[in-house]
């Protein structure tokens, strides 16, 4: 029993390390300089406390995330859900780690063609199909084979940083020098991870009840254990690979994460390093694939009731061909939906662990989703570009509204107005 939960949680870790964690901690760690602790200390909050939160929440439902939504109704459990299993799926999540693969296990040794990218993502998805197909076994697969020889390879990069980089961080960036635990704070929402755990919990779950975990209290407090395997994983990589991106200021400047930590693998390894990044993005990014692609299969499966392999092939194919218009258009469209995706199942995971403190009253889940959706639905509009002054010049008002958390008040808010007029529990 003990060695499943460790196995699930190198899985769970393998699933949740992916494109965007790469880049991220290296850009904090560069930005933030000799603030570093602090700012990493922040983002392990948000970056690796919020998914093994959201993880943990799926585990007290019976089926999916799409019973937490349906809290609030059921039209909206049908709706949100199928946004962010379409949002980290096919739409954008899989097709984005595609692509990275590509730029930093591929490029840097070619010219970066197109028909190059065509071929890297017809083995890549024809891969990612094959292990997706058996779900179960995907367990195994993952959590016995591929984590161990990641982790080596992040292990080698990191102990390569702490011993061969010897520059000393710089003074911390506008971003990071008043406040860089907070700045950090934000920045882990950049992974991710917290909307990805709505789709993994669902996987994690069940490969407890596959291995004969029934009750409520076991399947919870075994999701917890995996969760915490991969939270101390996850803690791990990403404070060494942004204390290598602290030690880089000095050697020029980066246009992202992945090229931080490209030149901190050729400074260390010269090309072995370049081709160790290479194995350990490939790897990463594989890994997480597969992992949204059963998730996605699982859940409109259950939607829809056409069969888990047509709905894999569907997925794989979509993933495939958005892949190929390039990581940058991928980016563009995907931001200002996720933008309005996040803060709401920020606020439904949260409220999922206070359920019994409102005794699950439906008007607590409307208004806090209902206040929080108005608020992240102009600032989606913004990011596509939509012009708004009128409503501009009154949503800055709200307190948080400069560091992206305009809707946390209003969240708080609608949840107390719908406690004072809350009628018959509605407890799921």
């Amino acid at each position: 029993m003990k060695k499943d939960f460790v196995i699930i949680g190198f899985m769970l870790f393998a699933l949740f390390f992916g494109a965007g964690n790469l880049i991220y901690p290296p850009t904090l760690g560069i930005q933030s300089g000799t603030s570093f602790w602090a700012a990493i200390a922040g983002f392990v909050i948000t970056g690796v406390g919020l998914p093994v939160l959201a993880v943990a929440a799926v585990s007290f439902v019976k089926d999916d995330a799409r019973e937490l939504a349906d809290r609030v109704h059921p039209l909206f459990g049908i709706v949100f859900t199928s946004m962010v299993y379409l949002a980290i799926g096919p739409f954008f999540g899989i097709p984005r780690a595609a692509t990275v693969a590509f730029e930093m296990s591929i490029e840097p040794f070619t010219n970066g063609a197109a028909l190059l990218l065509f071929l890297f993502t017809t083995v890549f998805f024809i891969l990612v199909y094959i292990v997706s197909k058996n779900p179960s076994k995907m367990v195994d697969r993952i959590g016995q084979f591929l984590t161990p020889i990641l982790l080596l390879a992040i292990i080698i990069l990191c102990v390569g940083g702490f011993l061969l980089l010897t520059s000393v961080p710089e003074a911390p960036g506008e971003k990071y020098m008043q406040t860089p635990f907070f700045s950090g704070f934000v920045e882990g929402y950049l992974t991710m991870d917290a909307i990805a755990a709505l789709a993994f919990g669902i996987i994690v779950v069940g490969a407890f009840k596959d291995r004969g975990i029934s009750s409520s209290q076991g399947l919870v407090k075994s999701t917890l254990k995996a969760g915490l395997v991969a939270g101390a994983g996850l803690t791990a990589v990403y404070t060494s690979i942004g204390w290598i991106g602290s030690r880089m200021a000095s050697e020029g400047s980066f246009s992202n994460g992945g090229a931080i930590l490209s030149g901190a693998a050729d400074i260390m390894f010269g090309t072995f390093g370049a081709l160790l990044l290479g194995i350990i993005v490939a790897l990463a990014c594989f890994t997480t694939s597969v992992g949204l692609v059963v998730a996605c299969g699982q859940f409109f499966h259950k939607l829809s009731g056409v069969s888990y392999k047509w709905i894999i092939a569907l997925v794989t194919l979509a993933s495939y061909l958005i892949a190929n218009q390039g990581l940058n258009t991928i980016i563009s469209v995907s931001v200002p939906v996720l933008t309005f995706i996040y803060p709401i199942a920020i606020v439904l995971i949260i409220l999922t662990f206070l359920h019994k403190f409102f005794g699950g009253a439906q008007a607590v889940y409307r208004g806090a989703i209902l206040l929080t959706a108005v608020i992240a639905l102009y600032d989606g509009l913004v990011e596509f570009g939509v012009k708004m002054p009128a409503v501009t010049s009154i949503m800055s008002n709200l307190p948080f509204f400069t560091l992206g958390l305009g809707w946390l008040i209003p969240a708080i808010a609608g949840g107390v107005i719908g406690y004072l007029f809350r009628g018959k529990s509605s407890a799921v």
